[in-house]
């Protein structure tokens, strides 16, 4: 049987850290779903539309094999059930994180039963960086080496420069 994983998220913008998260899961399960997850209350409040954050997420996984990406307007509960998902995976850089990620694979063990949470610790060199220190670098027209391979870099600077003009 297929094993499949989500590793939901804002992605707003996705990072080094995201991307590695998520070739690490693709090691483990065959098939893994990086899906953009539109919060309705936040939904105008990001630097990244939705379909931005989706073009910028498929650019980064391009490579990744057995990674499909998708956009979830929903609760990650029906996605994963629709898509007939049993892991999800995040990533956490410290015990804050841990923290957080703990108490959430707790609730969605009452939207989905038989759902498992697999956290996946950040590789130490890339844990110190976030979307919103992605977003702070992006504003400040600084370098993105750090947060994205070049083909992305490009693409998030073109969505940045568009919302400028």
């Amino acid at each position: 049987m297929m094993k499949k994983a989500i590793v939901p998220g804002s992605f707003d913008p996705v990072t080094a850290g995201h991307v590695d998260v998520i070739r690490r899961a693709a090691r483990i399960f065959d098939e893994v779903h990086a899906v953009v997850m539109v919060n309705a209350e936040k939904q105008n409040s990001g630097m990244f539309t939705p379909s931005e954050r989706l073009s910028i997420l498929k650019s980064a996984v391009r490579d990744i094999k057995g990674v499909k990406c998708a956009l979830c307007t929903g609760l990650a509960s029906d996605y994963t059930k629709e898509q007939g998902i049993e892991y999800i995976v995040k990533g956490v850089r410290n015990s804050t994180d841990f923290d957080y990620e703990y108490s959430l694979a707790e609730i969605m063990k009452h939207f989905h039963e038989g759902i498992e949470t697999v956290l996946i610790p950040a590789d130490p060199a890339l844990s110190y960086i976030s979307s919103t220190y992605a977003r702070e670098r992006i504003r400040y027209s600084c370098s993105l080496s750090d947060i994205a391979d070049p083909e992305t870099q490009d693409l998030i600077k073109k969505h940045y420069e568009s919302k400028k003009m």
